[in-house]
């Protein structure tokens, strides 16, 4: 890949949660500085990479969900990492053509590999923007130009919201978000979560989240819920990912347990 320390305010020292989660992904967007960090993960918890499989597979199972069941045709994926495969935009016309999506990060990396990686698509834009800048978001000039906020809109925010600590305000920041969604349009999360986890494993991988961009704030089930206020929560509920309209027997069993998944709507 390219020399990241081209970018700027990039450095390439400090891992970034990007490029980890596409080493776990087997991608190659990754630095020396990634992939130690993401060692440091998978020796606490090697079935992260099948877990960010399964997280890949809940996106699929929900775009579907959203663009050819529930008729959506506009999309904010905030926080979609690098550019690989199976964006939303990519999975959203394949049923319906004319599908408007927005991509939101605060990630220099991810914004310079994707506007590369998306230029020139009509009806998709890559903006600059911090979730916990809620209003910063929503007036960015080309967002509205993509989205329009009369009709529903499905808001994602998929492996996102772990990486905001309970002090800079997650649930605030959904709310205000949400708040300014019309009724009828859908929000999706997947959180990774604590529960039933071993405290010696979480506490290693919270030091080399800790390195990192950004940090790791698993999170239980009930807290995961509430990201869904004043939403009325689509069958089967909050799952782990795998659980989510499973299309196979393993899927079923619930998978890797790492992560809770959940779409919402809202009335």
């Amino acid at each position: 890949m390219a020399d990241q320390a081209e970018l700027p305010g990039v450095d390439p020292a400090i891992p970034s949660v990007a490029g980890m989660w596409d080493y776990y992904l087997g991608g190659d967007e990754n630095t020396g500085a990634d992939r130690e960090a993401a060692r440091l993960v998978l020796g606490a918890a090697p079935d992260v990479p099948l877990a960010a499989l399964e997280n890949r597979e809940f996106l699929k199972h929900a775009v579907r969900f959203l663009a050819a069941e529930s008729g959506i045709s506009q999309f904010i994926d905030i926080g979609p990492g690098l550019p690989t495969r199976g964006n939303v935009h990519q999975l959203a016309r394949e049923h319906n053509p004319g599908a408007r999506i927005a991509y939101v990060d605060n990630d220099p990396v991810v914004l310079a590999r994707g506007r590369a990686y998306l230029d020139g698509l009509p009806g998709v834009a890559l903006i600059a923007g911090d979730l916990r800048d809620p209003d910063g978001i929503l007036g960015n000039p080309e967002l509205r130009r993509v989205i329009d906020f009369s009709r529903p809109v499905a808001l994602s925010m998929t492996l996102l919201l772990h990486f905001v600590r309970d002090e800079d305000d997650p649930y605030g920041s959904v709310a205000r978000l949400c708040g300014a969604l019309c009724g009828g349009s859908y929000l999706v999360v997947s959180h990774v979560t604590r529960e039933n986890r071993d405290d010696a494993a979480l506490g290693q991988i919270a030091g080399a989240y800790d390195q990192a961009t950004a940090p790791m704030v698993m999170r239980s089930k009930d807290e995961i819920e509430r990201f869904f206020a004043g939403f009325e929560i689509v069958e089967p509920g909050i799952v782990f990912l795998s659980q989510w309209r499973p299309s196979t027997e393993y899927y079923a069993g619930g998978g890797t347990r790492w992560v809770y998944a959940g779409i919402g709507k809202k009335p």
